[in-house]
């Protein structure tokens, strides 16, 4: 029998409104029909940017104190509905139960966090003295909102993903239109509710359900949309910029991460944080641990350890308290997963273990040999599969690892605090984690990348300057 979940209607400027035609969303386990949300059409984005514009009023006019209070409350009603939460993930998503849970309680987090740099929204003041015959000038800066922020969001983490984009919006005193994934809507609707409950004024948030193609160009061509802040794909953030126009964007668009070995590191640790980092959310993670690059020396002790860790690992229902990695989004993702695995065998490279598919179900998959111009080196694999390389040097690992058109995050294991101080200055990359995978995330701290990785940083302090504007007040004295 199919689990009926609330989320048939969307929110439009704070009024639940619904729609005759629906996307219908599917549990990717089984291709089970949970539930429809509407599918919005341009019209519904006009009506939204429209309403968002006098959102953004309210919004400016918004107390910091008022903006904290219903951020707090909207986290404490995640927190005491949190089971609910996370059936919900772990049902319309890939996510199993416990790493439902885990988002969840994150985003609750996100949602707190976000309150409390809202008060933090401080300017300083400015000497403007300091240039010759201004003696009599002063002046300051405060920050204020940037007006309409357009939110894009993907399926992998359709909960807090969806919390770091709406928290600092409200935090910095903007109107918010969310469009989620339309294979994960569900999440973000729920979010609606929990900040609509916590008492956020109408017109301030619109979460609307629509496939890209139909609302898309609408919402990102919109000349009353100052700022987008998406996340998603390379190419879908290159076509939102081209058809921007003047406006603020913050994107993060993914990676290939790199994490790299050293002889010195403490392997036990490195095989285990690996094996989690590259299979956590079936390889659906921007994080994700994709390359891994490992000294000669410690090469086939370091496999093994890793082999034995994903051996370990449990496939299987996502609401299973056992079960460690459930399955991709859909099947044809899981198939291109499977292709690209394919191709790098075709081109020379030996699957160690896993490779296998059924339905969107894919093994944990491990590869070695696999030729620099094979596609799951060049590109974001985004599935469970990760490909082993032997290197002679730190120097040759780092320039191996920055040969990509990513540069998200990266990890070393190493025992050398001289390594580790290289890495971190000679990785390409917004973050380097030591002895730990690339897979590391802390809300609080800024987060994005470089190159084809995308441009501005989250993280809830750093979303909230992004999503805010500087303005300089100067005096001039008179007697």
């Amino acid at each position: 029998m199919a689990t009926k979940l609330a989320g048939k209607k969307m929110l439009i400027a704070g009024e639940w409104e619904e729609r005759e035609d629906k996307i219908e969303v599917y549990n990717p386990e089984n291709n089970e029909l949970i539930d429809t949300v509407p599918a919005a059409k341009a019209a519904d984005i006009e009506k939204a940017i429209a309403l968002a514009k006098q959102g953004a009023k309210v919004a400016s006019d918004l107390s910091i104190r008022d903006r904290m209070n219903v951020l707090n409350k909207a986290a404490s009603f995640i927190e005491k509905n949190i089971d609910k939460f996370a059936t919900t993930i772990a049902l319309e998503g890939s996510k199993t139960i416990n790493e439902a849970r885990s988002e969840t309680a994150r985003a609750a987090e996100t949602l707190r966090l976000s309150a409390e740099e809202a008060r933090r929204l401080n300017g300083e003041s400015i000497n403007f003295d300091q240039m010759p015959g201004q003696e009599d000038r002063m002046g300051y800066y405060f920050r204020f909102p940037v007006g309409v922020v357009a939110a894009i969001t993907p399926f992998n983490d359709p909960l807090n993903l969806v919390a770091h984009k709406l928290g600092p919006a409200i935090a910095a005193g903007n109107a918010v239109i969310l469009k989620p994934a339309a294979q994960t809507p569900l999440s973000a609707l729920k979010l609606a509710e929990a900040l609509m409950n916590a008492g956020l004024p109408k017109k301030i948030l619109t979460v609307i359900t629509g496939r890209g193609r139909d609302i898309g160009d609408t919402l990102v061509e919109s000349k009353d949309v100052q700022m987008i802040s998406f996340t998603g794909g390379l190419e879908t953030g290159e076509q939102i910029a081209k058809k921007a126009g003047l406006k603020k964007l913050s994107m993060e668009l993914g990676s290939n991460s790199p994490v790299i070995i050293r002889k010195d590191a403490d392997l036990n640790l490195a095989a285990d944080a690996a094996a989690s980092g590259a299979f956590s959310a079936a390889g659906q993670n921007c994080l994700s641990v994709q390359r891994i690059f490992i000294e000669e020396d410690v090469y086939e002790v370091f496999k093994e350890a890793f082999l034995k860790k994903v051996k370990k690992l449990k496939v299987g229902h996502k609401l299973s308290e056992s079960t460690d990695m459930g399955p991709l989004i859909n099947e044809k993702e899981a198939i291109r997963v499977e292709n690209w695995i394919r191709e790098a065998v075709s081109m020379g490279g030996t699957v160690l273990r896993g490779g296998t598919r059924k339905g969107a179900y894919l093994e944990p998959t491990v590869l070695e040999h696999v030729p620099e111009k094979a596609t799951i080196v060049k590109e974001e694999v985004f599935g469970p599969a990760v490909m082993l390389f032997k290197v002679k040097s730190l120097d040759e690992a780092i320039e191996r690892a920055n040969n990509v058109n990513y540069g998200l995050q990266a990890g070393i294991f190493t025992a050398n605090i001289n390594s580790a101080l290289k890495a971190a200055k000679k990785l390409h990359v917004g973050g380097v984690m030591v002895n730990d995978s690339s897979d590391f995330r802390i809300d609080a701290m800024p987060f994005g990348g470089v190159k084809g990785s995308g441009l501005g940083r989250e993280g809830v302090a750093f979303a909230i300057r992004e999503m805010s504007e500087e303005r300089i007040v100067g005096f001039k004295l008179t007697e």
